[in-house]
């Protein structure tokens, strides 16, 4: 028996198996596709991914970083500035998602996680203390099922969790084609009263060309795109021939902005497009999905090895849920805003200029890029990602960052707070306990192995033992 499986090798799927299998738990991965597409739908990791992905050192890896100033969209209005908000530097990640699930199956194969591809579930029956999966014909047990297996996903569906929300009411076209006229499509984002095309332009190879036509839905989403109906798209919303040829990477897709109702029933949990979906603008799905895995592996690896608290793991939905139900929220705002109606032109003229100024705009960008995360943990001043600090200890500095690699809650004592120390000493085994100085208005913080703090000295009334209690279980020495 597993101690979780995961349904889904995606980037959302192989970063939880390596969040688990850091923990010490034994993850199995069963993805139904022999070998990985290669195709990637997304490309954008926003700034609080990358604080995630560089407290667990694969910040390198994924991709290119950029820092300072990085002009951004919302609903195809560029204006936003990104680096505004960015809290370390790091604004943005170009990232191909095919390239990041690579980096992700690697450390999750790394620290122990078996990885099983042309396997496919198609059911499972949940009991008392276990799970078992039907996966290619056979059963399979886990102690937890996990479902990162997209938006039709079959663990949600046979777990029964409802999958609710907004239709959808834009047909998209997505592929990536050789344009024998390039220099005769407008690059980039381009709204006509007729609908959107996107085209990342490459005059001499393939460029991406995306289509939004808000006449209608798709009459039927699973069928097969052709290079005539992509061009067909093109030419209805420039009102003029885009030739084109070799198509590659066609697919369909809607703005229906669904959310189970649930991210845990039972033994079964979700993360990623199995627990929301919606239209891509802002990028802000594959960003929400790895924000889902690092919330729920450390939880779920307590839950496993048997010193959760009690509602350790049901604080996943608690958490997770409202923040993705807040990036359905603004994305089907950007969908109203971008409907090619010239009557939305006027709102869309006074949104532009209301994000000229800085409070809008860093309103909006933390929202895109997921910096303004943060969670209820019951204790004021606390619940926020804790950022980086260069610390000196007796055995010389070192960053915050670094502290939190091996994925372990930390007691960070910067003002020699030896009845703090003392305090945390009956959790010897599940939490650091580093003391060191720097630049910081607290005393101590109590962090959790997601890099969120869960307490900090500031918040009188409010003892470390409840914090410790709530989020690691009770005292050793208990």
């Amino acid at each position: 028996m597993y101690d979780v499986a995961i349904a889904g090798g995606g980037p959302v799927g192989l970063l939880l198996a390596a969040e688990l299998a850091l923990q010490g738990v034994r993850p199995v991965v069963l993805e139904r596709l022999a070998m990985p597409s290669g195709e990637s739908k997304a490309g954008t990791l926003h700034a609080r991914t990358a604080q995630s992905l560089d407290r667990r050192g694969l910040l390198g890896a994924v991709g290119r970083s950029s820092t300072g100033s990085v002009s951004f969209h919302f609903s195809g209005m560029f204006g936003l500035d990104l680096g505004a908000v960015a809290q370390e530097g790091v604004s943005i990640v170009g990232s191909p998602q095919s390239w990041a699930e690579q980096v992700f199956a690697r450390r999750a194969a790394a620290l122990g996680a078996e990885i099983r591809r042309g396997q496919e579930v198609t059911g499972l029956v949940q009991h008392d203390d276990h799970v078992v999966l039907t996966v290619n014909g056979r059963e399979l047990a886990a102690r937890y099922v996990v479902g990162a297996d997209g938006a039709r996903s079959t663990v949600r569906t046979a777990a029964g969790i409802p999958f609710t929300g907004t239709p959808a009411g834009v047909a998209a076209l997505m592929g990536d084609v050789r344009l024998l006229d390039p220099y005769g499509v407008p690059p980039g984002y381009t709204r006509t009263p007729r609908g959107w095309i996107i085209v990342w332009l490459n005059p001499a190879g393939h460029s991406r060309v995306t289509t939004y036509d808000f006449r209608a839905p798709h009459a039927d989403r699973q069928a097969p795109v052709t290079l005539d109906e992509l061009r067909a798209a093109a030419e209805h919303i420039l009102d003029r021939p885009v030739p084109m040829a070799d198509p590659g990477a066609l697919s369909r897709y809607g703005d229906a902005a669904l959310q189970a109702e649930t991210y845990r029933a039972g033994r079964v949990l979700l993360a990623g497009d199995a627990a929301h979906v919606h239209f891509p603008w802002g990028g802000q799905g594959l960003n929400t999905g790895l924000e889902d895995a690092f919330n729920l592996g450390w939880k779920l690896a307590a839950e496993v090895r048997g010193h959760a608290p009690a509602g350790l793991l049901d604080s996943y939905h608690a958490e997770r849920h409202p923040v993705g139900a807040r990036v359905l929220w603004n994305v089907r705002a950007q969908t109203a805003l971008a409907n090619p109606d010239p009557a939305v032109d006027p709102l869309r003229e006074l949104f532009a200029e209301l994000m000229r100024f800085d409070e809008v705009n860093e309103h909006l960008s933390g929202m895109i890029s997921g910096v303004r995360t943060a969670y209820d943990v019951g204790v004021p001043g606390a619940g926020r990602m804790a950022v980086d600090l260069e610390l000196k200890t007796g055995d010389g500095p070192v960053t915050l960052v670094e502290l939190l690699r091996a994925g372990r809650p930390l007691l960070l004592d910067l003002a020699g707070r030896d009845d703090l120390v003392a305090e945390a000493a009956g959790w010897a085994g599940r939490v650091d306990v580093v003391r060191a100085s720097a630049a910081h208005p607290a005393d101590a913080l109590l962090i959790r192995p997601d890099g969120y703090v869960a307490w900090t000295s500031e918040a009188t009334g409010h003892p470390l033992r409840a914090a410790l209690e709530r989020w690691f279980g009770e005292c050793d020495a208990a």
